[in-house]
């Protein structure tokens, strides 16, 4: 029987008080980095709440005694220092790799962040208390929790994860929920969630199916005849998109049973010969068509 392969922790199970001296940073933080509005947030969160994020720290032998390298945590090591603190607990890495820690972050979308405010916000947390720990006003506080309201649950969902930002849910916000979900989809299709291009799919949408009035759609430097037009090229490429996107995957399906069917010809080397002596042409176009690295990734 095959062994069970195992799954190692990359770090010990506990943390370890570590004197901040011992720690060893693999780059220093500038003067020009405090003043960012990351590293000020991050000052703020840890004099609000505390760390929350523990230090990433692979033990070090050397003449002087046992010293840390830093994997991760630079800036909060940094106002860990200059806030008075001596010794902090890490997390202690089995591996000196530090590139995993900062390539592993899953970056928060605009959506996580409303629930997590909201979900804060009932708990009790006051508003004043998380924009004191987001170093943001009240006002912006407010402003997140507000993301969604007049947005569509079917659009939430298809946008949930996605690089959506603020201004883009305003421009969303204009649009009856139908149309919501089509602007969604079509973002999702382009991999384009910038406020720029709702402003254009605001100005391509008929008027029947906005909220507001028509000023609602107006852009600097588009006349009613441009939108109207914008009007009629957008329903015409929704059409298209809707008609390719119902053929996609059974015609993707094909050309991947068709790769597999080329391939093992080409396996054959009497076939290849063949081909090679009497259609080199078509040879040529069957090689590239099984090398083809999008077909295989389909």
């Amino acid at each position: 029987m095959k062994s069970e392969k195992r799954v190692h922790f990359a770090c010990e199970q506990s943390l370890k008080n570590i004197p901040i001296s011992r720690i060893l940073p693999l780059r220093r933080i500038t003067p020009g980095t405090q003043k960012t509005q990351k590293y000020r947030r991050i000052e703020a969160s840890i004099r609000e709440v505390g760390v929350i994020e523990p230090l990433v720290v692979h033990p070090q032998k050397d003449s002087k005694g046992e010293s840390y390298m830093l994997l991760d945590g630079h800036m909060r090591l940094d106002i860990l220092k200059h806030s008075g603190e001596t010794t902090i607990d890490c997390l202690v890495a089995f591996d000196d790799e530090p590139f995993t820690y900062n390539h592993k972050v899953n970056r928060l979308s605009v959506i996580q962040e409303h629930f997590m405010l909201m979900k804060a916000a009932k708990s009790g947390v006051s508003e004043e208390a998380i924009a004191a720990a987001l170093n943001v006003n009240v006002a912006k506080i407010r402003e997140k929790k507000n993301l969604l309201v007049g947005i569509c649950s079917e659009a939430v969902q298809l946008l949930r994860g996605k690089p959506a930002n603020a201004g883009t849910f305003r421009q969303l916000r204009k649009a009856k929920p139908m149309r919501q979900i089509e602007m969604s989809e079509l973002m999702c299709a382009s991999s384009n969630f910038s406020e720029g291009y709702m402003k254009c799919l605001i100005a391509a949408t008929p008027q029947h199916q906005l909220i507001e009035s028509e000023q609602s759609k107006a852009i600097d430097g588009l006349s009613h005849s441009d939108m109207a037009r914008m009007e009629r090229e957008m329903e015409s490429i929704s059409k298209d998109f809707k008609q390719i996107e119902e053929s996609y995957g059974k015609n993707v399906l094909n050309l991947v049973i068709v790769v597999g069917y080329l391939r093992k010809l080409l396996d054959n080397a009497r076939i290849v010969r063949y081909l090679a002596g009497n259609y080199p042409e078509l040879l040529t176009e069957f090689q590239k068509t099984v090398e083809s690295k999008s077909l295989t990734e389909s």
